[in-house]
């Protein structure tokens, strides 16, 4: 019996001491303009109001831009950090409580450091990091190769769409290369009239990548959110419409599409042998320049 209850403690104690394991979450999307952005801060807005940790990482070298959306004031990013003329202090930006912005760097400097010496003090100076319970990757739209990289090293993906037909193709064809990939692609669906509108989209896709996608199977949706004058408004001021309008109809559907995704992740075990903070995170995205 004691050694039973010795045994115990032994695992409790460990499982306390052992390093907290980020879920790193790529949002991302086929074509520009879908909303991916605005669905990204409002989702980790929506996370950090439940008491978790939330960073959310502008990833879109195109065009980095959550610091508008968010209406917040930034000065040096990430790249400064890298290059070693900041510290993590002087890049990150504490949005709400739970909830802080890094930077990203509009152009794709951050792939060019990958000496060991430059690294290495990188990595030394972004343990704060390792509290984080989710890291949100706000990407640039489209395929190209940078956009794969940060979708790779990412846990899980959430690809946004409208119901516009162009936007529901580039959606398909980025759903494609994932799916190949990943045990499980989600998609969310933006600035549609209602659910049904949704379901029908999400169908359709469903039977050509039947017929078309080997792993298929993976590829759920989490929720659709309504076209609404409220996200319009919020957009327009700089802020988020999760914070704004609480109760509105497109709040209530994020929320749900939080829920969904939060029991999805839950039900899928991470292998607890790797690694799982934004240092490791970067070594994937890097390892392949």
């Amino acid at each position: 019996m004691k050694n039973q209850a010795h045994k115990l403690t032994e695992i409790v104690n460990e499982e306390r001491n052992s390093p907290s394991k980020t879920k790193f979450i790529t949002i991302t999307s086929g074509k520009g303009g879908v909303g991916k952005s605005t669905m990204s801060a409002n989702l980790a807005h929506l996370l950090s109001q439940r008491g978790y940790k939330v960073g959310l990482f502008d990833a879109d070298m195109g065009l980095a831009n959550l610091d508008v959306i968010l209406n917040v004031k930034t000065g040096k990013n990430i790249l400064h950090l890298l290059k070693g003329e900041a510290e993590l202090k002087d890049i990150l930006v504490q949005v709400d409580e739970n909830l802080l912005l890094i930077p990203g760097d509009s152009g794709d400097g951050i792939f060019r450091y990958s000496d060991e010496f430059i690294l290495d003090r990188f990595y030394s100076q972004i343990g704060q990091l390792d509290e984080l319970d989710y890291m949100i990757i706000d990407t640039g739209a489209g395929i190209g190769e940078n956009v794969q990289n940060f979708v790779d090293a990412g846990d899980y993906v959430v690809v946004v769409t409208t119901a516009e037909p162009a936007a529901i193709t580039d959606a398909y064809a980025m759903l494609k290369i994932i799916s190949d990939k990943k045990d499980q692609v989600f998609m969310l669906l933006n600035q549609v009239k209602n659910r049904r509108e949704a379901d029908t989209i999400y169908d359709k896709i469903k039977k050509i990548a039947e017929k078309n996608i080997p792993n298929h199977g993976n590829i759920s949706l989490i929720g659709a959110i309504n076209k609404d004058t409220s996200v319009e408004k919020c957009i327009r001021s700089r802020t988020l419409f999760s914070k704004e309008f609480k109760n509105s109809i497109p709040t209530e559907q994020l929320n749900e599409a939080v829920d969904v995704l939060v029991a999805k992740m839950e039900r899928k075990v991470l292998n607890p042998k790797e690694q799982s903070n934004f240092g490791s995170f970067f070594k994937k995205i890097l390892k392949q320049f």
